[in-house]
């Protein structure tokens, strides 16, 4: 299934790929050339289904799990202080998204969403720490009956569209697409410090189903 949220992209790119293909075998001659050119688009074509693949996930069930909105790997594991919507002590867990991976963004937590912020910024690589303060991003913050959980789509070098469709008082759904982040990023996940971290530096993240913390 391809994502709705690149359909944009992979018509454009259908649409280049068909229209490159017709004027290389019109009017390219050469039959080298003219194979690799059409190699070529059919090769981007491929990859652009492939980078905007949605697989369906099924979410572990217990309100306590906070899981993964990311495919990717685990980069960073940092305790800090949350001054913008948890204001407490917090764990910070970073997934870093390669271009190969799903970037389809889901909810980590059930609860409402009680903040959101987008900020503008740099493009820094996605793997880096800085990455998470300077970059391109947008800021959500999910609260239920038992916890508030803040998480960040940042954007990379590559990246330069976040798609987040997410409004101050939607109820959201652990496990449930919310968004994307276009060609390679990286995704924060602020936890209170009671929580019980599930995961481990450089290990594989699956959207939806990888439980990255416990809530006492």
């Amino acid at each position: 299934m391809i994502s709705r949220y690149g359909y944009d992209v992979v018509g454009t790119v259908l649409v280049l790929s068909v229209l490159g293909t017709v004027l290389a075998s019109l009017f390219v001659d050469v039959r080298i050339v003219r194979f690799g050119i059409i190699a070529v688009l059919v090769l981007l074509l491929l990859f652009t289904l492939y980078f905007f693949r949605d697989p369906d996930r099924t979410s572990p069930e217990g309100d306590n799990l906070i899981v993964a909105p990311a495919d990717g790997e685990v980069v960073a594991i940092s305790p800090l202080r949350e001054e913008e919507y948890l204001k407490k002590d917090a764990i910070q867990v970073s997934i870093f998204m390669s271009p190969l991976n799903v970037h389809v963004n889901r909810f980590p937590v059930s609860g409402t969403v009680g903040f959101y912020r987008y900020v503008p910024g740099e493009y820094i690589m996605a793997y880096e720490e800085k990455s998470s303060l300077r970059n391109e991003r947008t800021l959500i913050g999910i609260e239920n009956a038992r916890c508030r959980v803040l998480f960040k789509q940042v954007a990379g070098f590559i990246a330069r569209r976040i798609v987040a469709h997410v409004r101050v008082g939607d109820h959201a759904v652990a496990g449930e697409r919310f968004g994307m982040i276009k060609f390679g990023s990286r995704v924060d996940v602020i936890v209170p410090r009671e929580a019980g971290i599930s995961v481990k530096l450089g290990q594989k993240t699956v959207g939806g189903e990888t439980v990255l913390a416990v809530l006492p």
